[in-house]
């Protein structure tokens, strides 16, 4: 009950006695002028408390606003692009990644592939075996070592934002084996830190466009004519244009053929060049490599120049579906296609080396279906080296090639199933050649 309404009732009860007694008992008209005197300065009295109080509240009133304006604004996380994100400091660290579980089914022609080797866990070219003697039965792999995670940050500076990105699988790890814990060490994919144009540390190399890789159930597909390399280097980029400096690393065919020689002697990087073409549609890159190749040991003592050109990118064809695409060829750049399967350079009789001619290339079409973003990927890849035989050898690989098709449905919330069927050959100068056939089931939840 309010103030006001105490006094009303209060004024009311006392006007209601004077009118009883004034009925009652008959006072005089002074006497009565003498109770409305006194109940008037009562009610004069109440109504002085009544706007005080009304003063006080309103004054409390003005210090809760003003109170409520000192009070600083709660933090709040920054989100990442898929939604996880925190504050340490002032720095935004983001954070995502996937598991991946793939069961695979591998029929090989000529040979064996070690159950140890990462080419049971993803296509690899030039590990295709041949001339041996096929197995009796295909081979099967159930694994998860192709999940993967990221961390990436943004710190602002008097400079500008620093932002950096380090990420892991677990492909390749020597640390596990399959016969108790499966217990794989993580693999650097990808460590950089980028402040302004300039960015520092391991990542795709400039000389590939990460738009053309198609889609796949398994890790990758396609890889025959891929440019495909991650490698430490110094880029900047300039509207379009990027520029880099990579880890030169040159692998070599030894004179009449063998085994590969990897020596990293090169005393300058390779060097790169990029234009990148995009709009809403279109991602296209056009880029050059130059390379000083060089070897020194086991008998080799030599250098050589290397470059390459390529045209990579994913442009939009239709309603829901794309092509993807890489057109590259040059000397000495077999390092950067076809993850090595053909070296960079071949070794003399007189212990200096030569670039080896490549030329490879992919092309891929994905469409997208239903109102579930159901997708079909189907594909082609190839790659064919020039090779001296004189110096190479009958032995040296002449060519790989492979055809793919895979169904990727998604079935919740960052949830896909996949299945894939693969046909890869390989084929040395002398015309022996394996053939790898892999069928492939896959469940990605990505977070």
């Amino acid at each position: 009950m309010t103030l006001t309404t105490i006094l009303r009732a209060a004024l009311g009860a006392s006007v209601c006695a004077a009118a009883l007694n004034a009925g009652a008992y008959a006072q005089s008209t002074d006497e009565l002028e003498a109770r409305l005197a006194a109940l008037e300065a009562m009610v004069a009295e109440l109504r002085g408390e009544l706007d005080a109080a009304r003063a006080d509240n309103a004054d409390m009133g003005e210090r809760v606003i003003e109170l409520e304006a000192r009070e600083p604004a709660p933090v709040t996380a920054a989100a990442s692009p898929a939604g996880n994100g925190f504050m340490a400091g002032n720095t935004t660290i983001t954070y995502g990644g996937f598991i991946d579980v793939d069961a695979h089914l591998t029929d090989l022609s000529d040979g064996d592939i070690a159950p140890s080797s990462i080419a049971r866990d993803f296509y690899i070219p030039g590990a295709i075996p041949v001339g041996g003697t096929g197995d009796s039965e295909p081979d099967f792999d159930f694994t998860a070592q192709g999940s993967r995670f990221f961390f990436a940050t943004q710190t602002p500076t008097d400079l500008g934002d620093v932002t950096s990105r380090i990420e892991f699988d677990f492909l390749g790890s020597p640390g596990g084996d399959e016969r108790v814990s499966n217990s794989y060490n993580p693999r650097l994919r990808v460590a950089w830190a980028q402040l302004g144009n300039w960015r520092v540390g391991q990542d795709w190399s400039t000389f590939q466009n990460t738009a053309a890789i198609p889609e796949s159930a398994s890790f990758l597909v396609a890889s025959d004519g891929m440019v495909f390399v991650r490698q430490a280097q110094v880029r900047y980029t300039a509207g379009n244009f990027q520029f880099s400096l990579e880890n030169a690393d040159t692998t070599v065919t030894p004179f009449g053929g063998g085994a590969r020689i990897e020596m990293g002697d090169g005393a300058l990087p390779d060097a790169v060049a990029r234009y990148n073409l995009r709009s809403d549609n279109a991602n296209i890159a056009f880029a050059a490599i130059a390379r000083r190749l060089s070897a020194e040991g086991m008998g080799v003592d030599g250098e050589a120049f290397g470059w390459g050109l390529s045209v990579q990118g994913r442009v939009g064809v239709g309603e829901r579906s794309d092509v993807r695409f890489s057109l590259t060829g040059g000397e000495g750049v077999g390092r950067y296609i076809g993850l090595n399967a053909i070296n960079g350079a071949v070794a003399t009789a007189t212990g200096d080396i030569e670039p080896i001619p490549v030329v490879g290339g992919l092309l891929a079409f994905r469409q997208e279906f239903g109102a579930n973003n159901n997708r079909f990927n189907l594909g082609v890849s190839m790659l064919e080296a020039d090779n001296d035989t004189a110096l190479t050898g009958m032995g040296a690989t002449r060519s790989v090639r492979s055809a793919f098709g895979a169904l990727m449905i998604p079935v919740g919330p960052g949830v896909t199933l996949g299945a894939e069927l693969l046909v890869g050959e390989r084929e040395l100068e002398n015309g022996t050649s394996g053939t790898l056939t892999r069928a492939t089931v896959s469940t990605k939840y990505t977070f």
